[in-house]
């Protein structure tokens, strides 16, 4: 556990590091940490759990999330941001709450234990593309049952009450617009903000907001018949954080949450899902414990697919076949048959699934549910068939619009486009690599696995190949799974996985989003050996001229002066060749990365790209491909790659 601990505290100082050299300071003012009378007994000797991922669900990680949601309160009536502007800003923040909990003789790890700093950054795609109070105003109208529910002082229990119910209905009605049941937490987040930072009169610090609004437990609450009533309570998006409910309120929200759930599979009648521990009950489906994910009945994916037809046939993924399925409901479904995996049986395959199913980010495709058939049931004669259900993501993968055909229906991404979807794909895998402890390294991002929803918006995908890594640390795996020229050359010949792995195949889909190129090509016409993106992009990199390697179509649109600066797309292909780079050590993190993306620090000059003795360049037989002569640069002995 001490090992653990430190691990937290490393990787919550190397954010606070780099967003002191980048002179970024919290928005916030956090002085109110010391002045409110919260209950902090919670904290005071507070150990994490032996699974790291409940360390969001403990009482203390709870009351410091809603400490802390009293400060984004007040950010938003100050500056009229529902979150924080940037990742430095956030991670700022962060260490200047620890620092407030420090001096009150609390833990020092509490916040690197509980919080994660890409939670709380400003990004659309949350709910209804609400990022400020006049985008809510647009949305909502200026007056809403938050604007006479939520005003008055809420230390009265009658106050309180209609505060909770107003809180409800305003919920729904941004589910109603953003039209995404899985935004449910998130519009819950943006309800509360609004209702404690600019509702109340009395403001999110006040003892009525604190406890009746965020659920904060108080030392000398207003009003001691208080105590034990309803509550809204202050939900964040990421981690997995659960919303919190208290005394009769949580009654309320189950009922509320139950309600919600049988609408998503059609309700009670649809027949869909048996439980984790496959105990059914009727025809009802169960929740999997501690996820949202439904395990779904063989019978019921045959119906949602028209048993399997070619016709729904979508493509094929990592380990699997992939079909387009309609629920009951309406709802559109990505349903992949497991063919082959690492899982050596049912009980691996239903831990993995628990993992992947506490993932939870915008930029992530989410899980819906899984099945598992069993190889004694007349479905399927020999060992169990798997099958994992996706929510649908009606405009295909990147790969798609990236190369399109008529086949395919793909069409070509303008500048706008392509850098958001590189700033999700980054996003995303910051979330995987830090967001989550321990760490999920992906394995295989490539074109493919990244999928686009109905706003354009990347989601990165296939996480059957995801595995999760012990306290922090690289590991060497007897299978190497990933697909040729996205492969890291430690990884594809020595299996030492680590986050770099993921950082190199991340920097050759930059390259392809960037250059139109593919990331490996073995019948380039004219070209006496293969193509390789990498190696094609440096050359122009390593003679200065990287704007040569930018893909034609970008630089030919209209209004190229104003929606396609040169300037930025040379600089993600400098990122791209960066993240590619061959040594290990090189290679930037996704979160620093991002920041250079971003611009918010400089792309550092980009060292050379020595040759490694046994790498496939040096010979040009079999399946392998060479590099030109003039990229040939100092060699490099193997066992530097790993380093």
């Amino acid at each position: 556990m001490q090992k653990l601990d430190l691990v937290l505290i490393f990787s919550f100082l190397s954010l606070t590091y780099a967003a002191s050299n980048t002179s970024t300071t919290c928005p916030i003012d956090l002085s109110y940490v010391l002045r409110i009378p919260w209950n902090s007994s919670g904290c005071q000797s507070y150990h994490p759990p032996v699974n790291p991922t409940d360390n969001t669900k403990s009482p203390c990680c709870q009351a410091l999330l809603s400490l802390f949601g009293i400060g984004l309160a007040q950010n938003l009536k100050k500056t009229t941001l529902f979150q924080l502007p940037n990742l430095n800003a956030s991670t700022s923040c962060l260490e200047d709450f620890q620092a407030k909990l420090t001096s009150l003789s609390l833990p020092g790890n509490l916040v690197p234990l509980c919080l994660d700093p890409m939670q709380f950054v400003l990004t659309r795609n949350i709910c209804a593309n609400i990022e400020t109070s006049q985008d809510w105003l647009s949305k909502l109208g200026k007056s809403t049952p938050l604007d006479s529910g939520c005003s008055p002082d809420l230390t009265d229990l009658t106050s309180c009450d209609a505060c909770v119910a107003a809180g409800f209905k305003v919920q729904s009605m941004l589910l109603l617009i953003d039209g995404n049941k899985t935004h449910a937490t998130d519009c819950f987040y943006f309800t509360i903000l609004y209702a404690a930072g600019i509702v109340n009169k009395l403001g999110p610090e006040s003892d009525g907001a604190a406890s009746c609004i965020f659920g904060l437990s108080l030392n000398s609450q207003v009003g001691s018949a208080h105590k034990g009533h309803s509550s809204l309570v202050f939900g964040l998006t990421g981690a997995s954080v659960a919303v919190l409910v208290m005394s009769c309120f949580l009654g309320m929200y189950f009922w509320w949450d139950k309600r919600w759930r049988k609408k998503r599979v059609g309700g009670s009648n649809s027949g869909f899902g048996s439980g984790f521990d496959l105990d059914e009950q009727g025809s009802r489906p169960k929740l999997r414990p501690n996820t949202g994910s439904i395990w779904f009945k063989i019978e019921d994916l045959e119906r949602a697919t028209n048993k399997f037809s070619q016709k729904n046939f979508i493509g094929r993924g990592g380990f699997g076949f992939v079909y387009k399925g309609v629920l009951p409901d309406g709802t559109e479904v990505a349903v992949k048959q497991i063919i082959e995996s690492d899982f050596q049986g049912d009980t691996e395959f239903r831990n993995e699934i628990e993992i992947i199913s506490n993932l939870k980010h915008r930029n992530l495709v989410p899980l819906r549910g899984c099945c598992v058939v069993d190889g004694d049931e007349n479905y399927h004669e020999s060992g169990s068939q798997r099958y994992l259900i996706y929510d649908y993501m009606p405009n295909g993968n990147l790969d798609d619009h990236l190369f399109p055909s008529p086949n395919n229906g793909g069409t070509r991404l303008n500048w706008p486009q392509r850098k958001s979807i590189i700033l999700d794909v980054a996003k995303g895998l910051a979330y995987l690599h830090y967001g989550v402890k321990p760490a999920i390294y992906h394995r295989d991002i490539k074109a493919t696995n990244i999928l686009l929803d109905v706003h354009m918006r990347a989601r990165v995908a296939d996480f059957g190949l995801a595995k999760q890594t012990r306290e922090g640390q690289s590991h060497l795996t007897t299978r190497v799974a990933g697909t040729h020229g996205y492969l890291a050359p430690e990884y594809a010949l020595y299996g030492q996985l680590t986050e770099k792995s993921d950082v190199y195949s991340f920097g050759v889909v930059v390259l392809e989003i960037m250059c139109g190129r593919k990331a490996l090509d073995l019948s380039s016409s004219g070209l006496p050996q293969a193509f390789l993106i990498t190696d094609w992009a440096w050359s122009f990199v390593k003679t200065g001229k990287t704007h040569e390697a930018l893909d034609r179509y970008l630089l030919k649109d209209d209004d190229s002066v104003n929606s396609n600066p040169k300037a930025i797309m040379e600089r993600f292909v400098q990122v791209g060749i960066l993240c590619a780079h061959v040594m290990v050590a090189l290679r930037p993190t996704i979160l620093e990365a991002l920041k250079m993306l971003e611009g918010d620090i400089e792309v550092p000059p980009i060292p050379d790209r020595p040759v490694p003795l046994g790498h496939p360049s040096f010979h040009s037989h079999g399946d392998t491909f060479s590099i030109s002569p003039a990229l040939s640069g100092p060699q490099l002995h193997t066992g530097d790659l790993l380093r």
